[in-house]
Formats: structure tokens, C-alpha cells, sequence
């Protein structure tokens, strides 16, 4: 086993591999960009390099940065998260030639499975079933307008290289396709460097289900599948394992499949295979294809650690480390139901948009597993992506397990910036997810409700005006002359400002008015009643009313 390793990436992920490692008794040297000298990940690995300004190109994709940081450390390996360099071929040469080790797949396994297009021409020949469609190397316009016919509308434009659902169009009719492809064409192009596309049949109700893969580079074994089709914009927000309404039939199927994906490529570590399933009449042993696998960890691999009892991470070290793989497709079993939410600093209302700001209050329920990189205090900066933290929790079944998601969003206290913590809250009501009839439409068919901007209540303003005015012992005990104590708070809510004035008791006590409103308020300990103010609506405290 290593005694030292370099973790090439920051955030939430950086802390999962450093929590294992330390379980391990291995060694950790993070890296970091100037906006993340402060970051939870510098605090927790062992040693810290600064890699540069907080730009990543500066940064988190200096390739050659981070293999000097790991050989002036004495990192035998590096681990490298997901994202950034985690799928780039190249740094994986380059860490080998470095003398050092790549904790995940080879540079070899990443390329077979880079475009799209090559990997699933790379799959029919492994017999793993692929979605009907072109694939091939003729980008002519009118040829691909002719296979589109051929195929049967709806068809999917896909770029090649892409991710993220960039350079991918929907197109319903022959009459739109050339405006489409030319507009995923241009997409791709500035996206990728590749304006390459495949053309697919699109499946009208997609579910969107991948089976985690994990092989030693000889053999491969699988851990069963995530349900992943609840998706805004072909992004995930809620994932679970296993998937509803899966057989053992299916399960089988889908599991022998991606085994066959990874042994066809030597594949080496944790890897996932995505599938598109067709959902309209129940889960089929012929209503599954190949859509892409994912040569990395997933963001949603908690879920599959909390139904199988294994740390993914773990392994990983292990089977870098030389080891054989960690347990055979026997010893592998389901135990409950898991869910993860994905909390990030976005305004939803606003289209999802990335949200920064300082996060003043964060605290989570000790029932769910928190994957996080932040703290309160911290600040999401415009720079990297906005995830603020991943909830999982686990239960005996699907409907005890997304009773303890529900009660865990609702313990879920932030405040400081926007979030979707409401959006996350609404979805896991859903009655349609509820009832576990997903597909990944099921989110725009409820965007309207989904996503109305939460209105704050006056006992919201009320907890917000009491925590602004930071009521300590002091100021409860403070001298007053025959009256209570008197103190006026400004807030703002969008473009709705509020005077609040509280009016203090006594020690544990005081009422707060709002215009006609009195909310009486107890303190309990040190907590005022809560501090999820507007449970991810941003308010601005101005300071005392004159």
C-alpha cells in the first residue's frame, strides 16, 4: 500500500479521498489555487502545494504543477477526483512517465472510451447493446439527414466529445434537422474543438441508468446499477440505488453488459456505464442500450457504498497499489435503498444560474451522510463549480429511505447565498418520484411548481432579524430604563425590504414585529428556533434602522 498520495483536485471530493486515506493510514498532499488557500481540503490533507492564481487553467489543469508537487512531497500516486484532469489521457502519461501512479484507469482504457462514437462501435464488437443510430466518420450535412430518415424521428444530434449536454439537440421532424445540426455542429465546435456528431434514436421516455464497474485490469466485477433520470438540462440533481421497479432479470442483463464493457478495454479502478433505458412499459432485457462510460468516480458514488458496504475509494487504492480486486461478483449484495441530493449555490428561478457569496450559517442533520468541501464561512466563488454539499441517506426500502431524504433536506439549514435547497425539497415530493415513475423529463414536466421562488414568511424575517442582531447574553441582559429593549433590523428579500423590531423579554424571550405582524420567539440554549431564515433565499441584513 501507498504511503503518501497527491490528490489532483479540490473541493468535496479532495475531502472523500482524504477521509479514506486517513482510515488507511496513508498519507495526503493536497493542492490548491490562491482562492482555495483557506479551503476544508488544505486543512485536512497532511501537506498543502500551492499551485497558482485561481483561474484552473492556472491552476487544477497545470498538469505538470501537480506531478512536481507530487515528487517534491514524495507522493508514490496520484488520485485525481473527478473532473479536471481526472479523464485526460495525456496527464495520465505523463504522471507513468513521472515514475509515479495513476490511482484509476489507463491512459489506453480513457481514450477507447473519450468519443463517443469510437466507444460504441467498440461496444457492438464487445456485444453490449447500443442505441440505434450513426456513428461514423461522414459529417456531410445531407448524408446525416439521410440516416436521421432512416433511423425514425425523434432523433438525437450528440457531439462526439461532449458532456454536460452540450453540442445535443432534440430534433422531432426532417424539416428541422439541418437548423439543428448546424447549431450543435457550432456548439460542439466551441465547446470541444470537435464540431464531430453521432446521430441516435431518441428514446421518448428516457430513464437514465448506469451500473458502477470496477476492475483490476484483468477482471471486472459490478456493484450494481444507480437510477440517475432525474436531470435538469442533462444534469443530474437526485440519484438512487438501486433503481425502482428494477427485476432481477434486468438487473442481470444490464450487470453482465457493463462487466463486458470494462474487460473489453482492460479497464482498471472505479468506472461507470451509463445506460439509456426505455421506460414506457416496465424495465426489458431488450430496452437497454449503451449511451457512454464515465473512466472515473462518480459524484454519485455514495449511494452505491451505502446498499453494498463498500468504500469505492478504498478500493481504489487498493487495486492501484497492485492488489487484486477487493471481492468477486458472488460476494457482492443489495442492503436498503439510498438517495443523494446534490445542494448547490444556484438561483433556480433565475434559470439555475451559479450563485457566489459568503455561506453564514450551514449546518446538516447528523442522520445523513454529508459529502462536503465547505464550512460557514466560506465563500463560493465565481471560479469552480458551486456545489455546496452531497445528502445521502439509506434506509431499508425506497419509501423509508426517501422519507429520511425528505426530513433531511428539511434539516438542512444554509443561509448566505441562494441555493436549491427549495428546489431539492419540492422535487423529493413529487408524486410521480414518489411513486418511482422517473424519467428525465420528469423535471421540466414540473418545472413551474418546482421551481417558484420560495416566499418568506414573517417568523422567517423574524429568526433573520434575531440572528442579524446576534443576541448574546450580553445584549439580553443589557440595562433598560421601565421599557424592554428596543432594536430595529433592516433585511432585504429580492427587492423587498423589511424593518423588524425586536423587543426582548427577558434572557430567553422577545417578540419581534413585522408592520402589523408580533412573532414571539424562545430561545432554547443558544438557538433561537433555526437558522434556515428562507430555507435558500438570500437575505441582506443592512444593519440597525436609524
Amino acid at each position: 500500500m501507498f504511503t503518501k498520495i497527491l490528490i489532483a483536485n479540490r473541493g468535496e471530493i479532495a475531502c472523500r479521498v482524504i477521509q479514506t486515506a486517513r482510515s488507511m493510514g496513508v498519507r495526503t498532499v493536497a493542492v490548491y489555487s490562491d482562492a482555495d488557500a483557506q479551503a476544508m481540503h488544505v486543512a485536512q490533507a497532511d501537506e498543502a502545494v500551492r499551485l497558482g492564481p485561481a483561474p484552473v487553467a492556472d491552476s487544477y489543469l497545470r498538469g505538470d504543477l501537480i506531478i512536481q508537487a507530487a515528487l517534491d512531497t514524495g507522493a508514490e500516486a496520484i488520485h485525481p477526483g473527478y473532473g479536471f484532469l481526472s479523464e485526460n489521457p495525456g496527464f495520465v502519461d505523463d504522471v507513468v512517465a513521472a515514475g509515479l501512479i495513476f490511482i484509476g484507469p489507463s491512459a489506453d482504457a480513457i481514450r477507447a472510451m473519450g468519443l463517443k462514437d469510437a466507444a460504441k462501435a467498440l461496444m457492438v464488437k464487445a456485444g453490449v447493446p447500443v442505441v440505434p443510430g450513426y456513428h461514423g466518420d461522414n459529417q456531410d450535412p445531407g448524408f446525416l439527414a439521410e440516416r436521421a430518415s432512416e433511423i425514425g424521428y425523434p432523433v438525437l444530434i450528440k457531439a462526439v466529445a461532449g458532456g454536460g449536454g452540450k453540442g445535443m439537440r432534440l430534433v422531432e421532424a426532417a424539416s428541422d434537422f439541418l437548423e439543428n445540426l448546424a447549431s450543435a455542429q457550432a456548439e460542439a465546435q466551441t465547446a470541444f474543438g470537435n464540431a464531430d456528431v453521432l446521430i441516435e434514436k431518441y428514446i421518448t421516455a428516457p430513464r437514465h441508468i448506469e451500473v458502477q464497474v470496477f476492475g483490476d485490469g484483468t477482471d471486472a466485477v459490478h456493484l450494481f446499477e444507480r437510477d440517475c433520470s432525474l436531470q435538469r438540462r442533462h444534469q443530474k440533481v437526485i440519484e438512487e440505488a438501486p433503481a425502482p421497479g428494477m427485476t432481477d432479470d434486468v438487473r442481470k442483463a444490464m450487470g453482465d453488459a457493463a462487466v463486458k464493457a470494462a474487460k473489453a478495454i482492460g479497464y482498471a479502478g472505479a468506472g461507470t456505464i451509463e445506460f439509456i433505458v426505455d421506460g414506457i412499459d416496465g424495465l426489458r432485457t431488450d430496452g437497454f442500450w449503451f449511451m457512454e462510460m464515465n473512466t472515473r468516480l462518480q459524484v454519485e458514488h455514495p449511494v452505491t457504498e451505502a446498499i453494498t458496504g463498500v468504500d469505492l475509494v478504498e478500493w481504489q487504492l487498493r487495486v492501484a497499489a497492485g492488489e487484486a480486486l477487493p471481492a468477486r461478483q458472488q460476494d457482492l449484495s443489495i442492503t436498503g435503498h439510498a438517495f443523494e441530493a446534490r445542494l448547490y449555490a444556484e438561483d433556480v428561478p433565475a434559470g439555475f444560474l451559479p450563485a457566489t457569496g459568503v455561506i453564514d450559517h450551514l449546518v446538516f442533520p447528523d442522520a445523513a451522510r454529508i459529502d462536503s468541501g465547505v464550512t460557514a464561512g466560506d465563500e463560493i466563488s465565481p471560479w469552480y463549480d458551486p456545489m455546496i454539499a452531497k445528502i445521502t441517506v439509506h434506509g431499508p426500502g425506497r419509501a423509508r429511505a426517501l422519507q429520511a431524504l425528505s426530513a433531511a433536506l428539511d434539516a438542512t439549514q444554509v443561509a448566505g447565498t441562494v441555493t436549491n435547497l427549495d428546489f431539492l425539497r419540492n422535487l423529493s415530493r413529487v408524486p410521480d418520484f414518489v411513486s418511482g415513475d422517473v424519467d428525465t423529463g420528469l423535471i421540466a414536466r414540473c418545472s413551474d411548481a418546482l421551481c417558484a421562488r420560495a416566499v418568506p414568511s414573517a417568523r422567517d424575517f423574524a429568526l433573520a432579524a434575531v440572528m442579524a442582531a446576534d443576541l448574546s447574553d450580553d445584549a439580553l441582559t443589557g440595562f433598560s430604563l421601565w421599557a424592554p429593549l428596543r432594536r430595529q433590523i433592516v433585511l432585504q428579500h429580492g427587492d423587498q425590504v423589511t424593518v423588524a423590531t425586536i423587543i426582548v423579554q427577558d434572557a430567553a424571550t422577545c417578540d419581534v414585529q413585522i408592520e402589523d405582524d408580533v412573532i414571539p420567539l424562545t430561545r432554547r440554549g443558544g438557538d433561537w428556533g433555526g437558522a434556515a431564515v428562507v430555507h435558500g433565499s438570500r437575505v441582506t441584513v443592512f444593519g440597525a434602522a436609524s
